[in-house]
């Protein structure tokens, strides 16, 4: 088996055509839980992995062909990625959170929102014009369309600053730029998610004060 890159909170492995991953930290069966339900509700809507398998906290699915978004980001494609990010968030978005029943984060909530989404979790053609499959919906939810689009903009913000300029490609694909001040209270709304996750896992560990370092840089910004 060999061990798949741009994964960080789980463990996942290849063998083949043959993906397992296995979770790790707190509420992991439930996070397996929810991903698998979820891969079920929307197989056929979207392009997604197959699911195989399953025990308590794992999942084998499907392998599924492509290049990963932050690669083709680091290659120079960054604007045609963002565009295809914003198309395939609007897939996204229209799906009705019912049909997967997953919970709601607010009574306010809206949408079926990914929870996780951005070319962190996206693989694409080699031309970065199609997408070829969305992963790692463990985080997935109901909740606010402006979730989605802020943490897409963090983690270009985050990993990729010299391409944040292309960000304007999400926007303009998806069809609406929320303003500034909702996206980054939406960032640190989930950077703050992030750091409780590592503080119940290890409290004051790396993982902690990694994110505390990123709560403190996403304050820092001013669109």
């Amino acid at each position: 088996m060999d061990l798949m890159p741009h994964g960080y909170t789980n463990h996942t492995t290849r063998s083949g055509s043959v993906v397992t991953k296995a979770y790790q930290g707190p509420d992991a069966i439930l996070r397996c839980d929810r991903e698998a339900r979820v891969l079920g509700a929307i197989a056929g809507r979207l392009p997604v992995p197959a699911v195989l398998a399953r025990t308590e906290a794992t999942l084998t699915m499907s392998f599924m062909p492509g290049v990963h978004g932050q690669e083709l980001i680091d290659e120079g494609l960054s604007r045609c990625v963002l565009r295809a990010c914003g198309h395939m968030l609007r897939r996204i978005h229209a799906i009705a959170p019912a049909l997967a029943h997953i919970p709601a984060a607010s009574q306010h909530s809206v949408v079926f929102v990914h929870g996780d989404y951005g070319p962190n979790n996206l693989l694409l053609d080699r031309d970065a014009r199609a997408v070829t499959a969305v992963v790692d919906w463990e985080w997935a939810h109901a909740g606010d369309p402006v979730e989605d689009l802020a943490w897409c903009e963090w983690i270009v913000r985050m990993h990729h600053p010299r391409h944040a300029a292309a960000l304007a490609e999400l926007f303009d694909a998806y069809g609406w730029e929320p303003a500034w001040s909702a996206r980054q209270q939406a960032m640190l709304t989930q950077c703050r998610s992030m750091l409780s996750l590592c503080e119940r896992w290890e409290p004051g560990g790396p993982g902690s004060r990694q994110w505390r370092h990123r709560l403190a840089t996403t304050q820092s910004w001013t669109g």
